[in-house]
C-alpha cells in the first residue's frame, strides 16, 4: 500500500506537545512530504520553545519510522518568520555568529540569478579542482527542485544513515557528496514551500558525518529566494561565486544575485563568466555567441573579481553528462586548465586580511 500524509497523521494523532496538548490540535504539524520511502515533516514552533521540543521531535520520528513502507523519516524544529506590514518577510542579515558547521573550515555558494546558465557544472569543476589542488573538498547539491549533482557525479544510491542520525555522504572525483537528489526518485516532484526548503537545507548541511573538510562548495538552486536566504541566514557563508553567460538577460539576473548576497553580508568573491565563446573544432573560427566581456564588464562595475572565462564546448557538456566533468575526466585539457585557474583565483579571494593563502586546516570543532 503506497504512503500517504492521511497515514502518517494517523501515526502521530495521540503524540502531544510539552504541554499535553496534541500536536495536530495545536497546530503544530507541518506539512507531510513523501518522497518514495522516506517522509519529512516540519513541527511548528516558537524559536524559545527549540530545548523543550527536542523530545517531541525524536518521538515523532519514531513514530513515523514505525509506519510500514517508511525507511527514512526526517523530522526538524522550524520557527514560523512573522511578516512585519502587509507585505513579504524582509530578509536579514545572518547574525554575526552564525554556528559553524563542525569539521568544515568554509563554505562557498555558486549561485546565478537564474537557470541555464551552466552553474551546477561550473560547481561541479570547482569543488573537483580544489580537491585535486590538495584541499578536503565536498559538494552540496541545494538546488532542491532540480537536483544535478547525482548526474553530474555519476553517483546514485540513498546515503547510508549512520547512528547519531547522521547521513553519510556518498563520494566520487575525490569529493564527499550531498544532495536532496539522492534521497528522492528522479521523476519524484518536489512541491515544497519554504518551511520545508530550510528543513531540508538544513539536515543536508548539518546532519550529513562531512568529517574534516576544508571547503565545501554549495550549488545554489538559481534565483533568490527562500534557499538562498536560509544559506545566507544560518550558514557562515566564506563568499559566493556567481556564475553568468555575458548575455545581457542573464547579467540583470545576474546583478540581482549579487544584490541579495550583499544585503545579507556575504562577500562576493567574484563572477564566472560560462559559454563565454565558442571556437569551431573544425575551423578554428571563434563565435561570441552569447555575445563576450559582460560578466567582466559587470564584475568591474560592482568592484568584485572577474575570476575567468569557460568557453562553449561540447566536451565540457559531454562529460558533464557522462558523470565525469573535464576537471575530472581531462585534467590536463584546457577547460580543466580554466576550471583549475578558477579555483586557484577562488581560494586565493579565502585569503585572511594579511593576505595570506588560507592554511590547508583550519582547526575547527567536531
Amino acid at each position: 500500500m503506497a504512503l500517504t500524509a492521511d497515514t502518517i497523521l494517523g501515526a502521530l494523532a495521540a503524540l502531544t506537545d510539552p504541554s499535553g496538548r496534541r500536536l495536530a490540535e495545536a497546530g503544530r504539524l507541518g506539512e507531510v512530504v513523501i518522497a518514495g520511502d522516506t517522509v519529512m515533516l516540519a513541527l511548528t514552533i516558537e524559536a524559545s520553545e527549540a530545548a523543550a521540543f527536542e523530545p517531541t521531535r525524536q518521538a515523532v520520528e519514531r513514530a513515523i519510522r514505525a509506519v510500514p513502507g517508511v525507511s527514512k523519516a526526517f523530522v526538524t524544529l522550524t520557527a514560523e518568520r512573522s511578516a512585519s506590514g502587509a507585505g513579504a518577510p524582509q530578509a536579514k542579515a545572518p547574525a554575526p555568529h552564525a554556528a559553524p558547521v563542525p569539521g568544515i573550515a568554509r563554505i562557498v555558494a555558486v549561485a546565478s540569478g537564474k537557470g541555464g546558465v551552466g552553474k551546477s557544472t561550473t560547481a561541479a569543476n570547482l569543488a573537483i579542482a580544489l580537491a585535486r589542488r590538495g584541499r578536503s573538498a565536498g559538494l552540496l547539491d541545494a538546488d532542491i527542485y532540480g537536483p544535478s549533482v547525482p548526474k553530474l557525479m555519476g553517483v546514485k544510491g540513498r546515503p547510508e544513515l549512520l547512528p547519531g542520525r547522521m547521513l553519510k555522504p556518498l563520494e566520487a572525483h575525490g569529493l564527499k557528496i550531498m544532495s536532496i537528489g539522492l534521497m528522492v526518485d528522479d521523476e519524484t516532484p518536489l512541491i515544497w514551500r519554504g518551511p520545508m526548503i530550510d528543513s531540508a537545507l538544513t539536515q543536508m548541511l548539518r546532519e550529513v558525518a562531512w568529517g574534516h573538510l576544508d571547503v565545501l562548495v554549495v550549488d545554489m538552486p538559481p534565483g533568490t529566494g527562500d534557499a538562498q536566504l536560509t544559506m545566507a541566514q544560518k550558514v557562515p557563508l566564506d563568499g559566493a561565486v556567481i556564475v553568468s553567460t555575458p548575455q545581457d538577460l542573464a547579467l540583470i539576473d545576474a546583478r540581482k544575485g549579487i544584490a541579495m548576497f550583499q544585503k545579507v553580508n556575504v562577500p562576493v568573491l567574484g563572477i564566472v563568466e560560462n559559454m563565454s565563446f565558442f571556437v569551431c573544432p573544425t575551423c578554428g573560427f571563434r563565435c561570441n555567441i552569447f555575445s563576450h566581456g559582460g560578466a567582466r564588464a559587470e564584475a568591474g562595475r560592482h568592484g568584485t573579481a572577474f575570476l575567468g572565462e569557460i568557453p562553449l564546448h561540447m566536451h565540457i557538456r559531454a562529460s558533464a553528462d557522462a558523470g565525469a566533468p573535464s576537471v575530472a575526466s581531462d585534467p590536463d585539457g584546457a577547460h580543466a586548465q580554466a576550471y583549475f585557474e578558477i579555483a586557484d583565483r577562488v581560494w586565493a579571494a579565502l585569503a585572511d586580511p594579511a593576505g595570506q593563502s588560507p592554511p590547508k586546516r583550519r582547526a575547527v570543532p567536531i
